[in-house]
């Protein structure tokens, strides 16, 4: 016998006592946790002394869409209001309060959508919504605006025109399957979806974005795993927010998908009163590692309906940044990113290291403060292309942004207007390329030469 730890950790999360008789096969049963999900004000009091503003969201007739499974509701402590878990899932009355800056889609992803479900922001890697479903509804879901609606969602048609446009557009090698919820569809569905993409030569990876393994662990069955298996490489990446979530039933369930190889990433969002402390993302990252899971993302907050509450500042995740680097292995450090408004896409944000610079010197300092130089090297002669290594595609070029002129590809980026902005009369701070000089009868009578 091993006197070693059992991994993945055995045993169970403790049930309440509406489930206490519950037996263990039903309770292992996927499909019945979702049959008995959570919904309304009397489901959630037999559980939990519900507060007036809670009972006040769940009554609400225009509230985002509420369901929780009876596994994740045990883990909410039921005479702590501000349980972490317990915020994440119950509405309160607040979150049906405007706020500055809120937007319906304010990562612009409507206007990055070719084909209904399919969202193109970034040059070489397409996001695929194959369902507005999940297993439970985060209150600050990005995606409100269509998740969880009972009467929409994305059909086979969908499907294949999503399939088709990534098919024809050779710059894509990288597709993120995500909804809701991918891991609620039927498997032969989900099956069906892996198989397409997988015979398309120029896809790479395949990704699929999840929080079943947190609010259903019971969905990842040998079956299961064993389908995902036949369509490496295959990433993951599931959706912890607070150690709290971290049970001995997530745990055997991420040890059955890295068994399988597939690698697991977390993506967490900052939330207010729930793990916007540095202490709590400390210790969510350790337990994170501990079950071979690789912190990816922390997200600050969307400015969605719903969210105001949750929202923190970006001084909140400096904080919680500078209390990492340093002080825990990298591999355990996720990138703090904004998705910026209006479909800006992703941007990190880090606490600043580099504190001076000189032609052939840097300044830094660490974690303690300590501050060193850094001497550049003066022979150091920048890389010219090479024939193992060809140009990316063409529409990857188009989007090469700051890169390109880092490469000398050009030597401004401009804002739309921005000729017309600064032509004076009879002058122009930077004249535009002689093919883009505009004819000076469509000018305006102020603008024309005389």
């Amino acid at each position: 016998m091993s006197d070693l730890p059992a991994y993945p950790p055995q045993g169970r999360t403790p049930r309440p006592a509406l489930w206490a008789d519950v037996p263990d096969a039903q309770w292992d049963d996927w499909r019945w946790q979702l049959s008995h999900r959570l919904n309304t004000v009397e489901d959630f009091a037999r559980i939990i002394n519900l507060t007036p503003e809670e009972i006040a969201g769940l009554s609400a007739p225009n509230k985002f869409r509420v369901d929780v499974t009876p596994y994740f509701a045990s883990l909410i402590d039921p005479d702590d209001p501000d349980c972490p878990v317990r915020l994440q899932v119950i509405p309160r009355a607040r979150e049906l309060e405007a706020f500055e800056g809120m937007m319906e889609d304010s990562l612009a992803e409507d206007a990055h959508s070719p084909v209904p479900g399919l969202v193109h922001r970034y040059p070489d890697r397409v996001l695929m919504l194959v369902t507005t479903q999940c297993a439970s509804y985060c209150r600050y879901c990005t995606r409100s605006r269509i998740v969880g609606n009972y009467h929409a969602t994305f059909s086979r048609r969908d499907h294949d025109l999503q399939i088709e446009y990534i098919r024809r557009t050779p710059q894509v090698r990288d597709v993120l399957l995500s909804g809701g919820d991918p891991l609620i569809l039927p498997q032969p569905v989900l099956e069906d979806l892996l198989h397409r993409l997988r015979a398309i030569p120029h896809v790479e990876i395949i990704r699929i974005g999840t929080r079943v393994p947190v609010f259903l662990p019971q969905r990842i069955t040998d079956e299961l795993v064993d389908m995902l298996r036949k369509y490496h490489p295959l990433w993951m990446n599931i959706h912890v927010n607070h150690p709290k979530e971290i049970t001995p039933e997530l745990a055997r369930a991420c040890a059955k998908l890295a068994d399988a190889g597939i690698p697991l990433g977390n993506q967490s969002v900052l939330l207010a009163g729930v793990n916007d402390h540095p202490n709590t993302i400390l210790k969510l990252v350790h337990e994170l590692v501990k079950m071979r899971v690789r912190p990816y993302y922390l997200y600050q907050c969307d400015l969605v309906r719903g969210s105001g509450h949750f929202r923190t500042t970006v001084a909140a995740g400096l904080e919680i940044m500078e209390a990492l680097r340093g002080h825990t292995s990298g591999y355990a450090i996720p990138t703090y990113a904004v998705d910026l408004p209006g479909g800006g896409g992703k941007v990190p944000v880090m606490p600043n290291y580099l504190i001076a610079q000189s032609h052939d010197r840097l300044v830094f300092r660490n974690f303690e403060g300590y501050i060193s130089t850094y001497v550049e090297p003066t022979d150091y002669q920048r890389p010219k292309k090479t024939k193992w290594v060809p140009d990316p595609p063409l529409a990857q070029q188009q989007q090469r942004g700051v890169a390109g002129l880092l490469a000398g590809e050009d030597t401004t980026i401009k804002p739309e207007g921005w000729h017309a902005t600064h032509t004076q009369r009879g002058a122009s701070f930077e004249q535009p390329p002689a093919e883009a000089q505009p004819d000076e009868t469509e000018l305006p009578i102020w603008m024309r030469m005389h």
